[in-house]
């Protein structure tokens, strides 16, 4: 198992959070197993996601996937401010 998580900043949560809704497909096709998404207590904008795959390989395909990166800018991501961590479960 493997997790990444992601971390941004988005221009508007509500805006973001419609887009990152509309490619649910996109996430089961990419390997995504569970999803979380939080939000900066202090800060709305600030945005953590949590996508869970079965192997780390599965997570990097994903996240190099330029469908994604579209759906992102779609989504008001702030990619200065983006930060991925990839993870395997020990």
């Amino acid at each position: 198992m493997a997790v990444a998580f992601v971390r941004h900043t988005v221009a508007d949560y509500d805006k973001f959070r419609a887009v990152y809704d509309s490619v649910e497909d996109m996430q089961k096709q990419g390997g995504v197993l569970e999803e979380a998404v939080y939000r900066d207590a202090d800060s709305p904008n600030e945005v953590l996601v949590m996508h869970r795959f079965g192997s780390i390989d599965q997570a990097r395909a994903f996240f190099g996937n330029p469908q994604l990166k579209s759906a992102m800018g779609q989504g008001g991501v702030d990619v200065s401010t983006l930060r991925i961590e990839f993870y395997e479960e020990a």
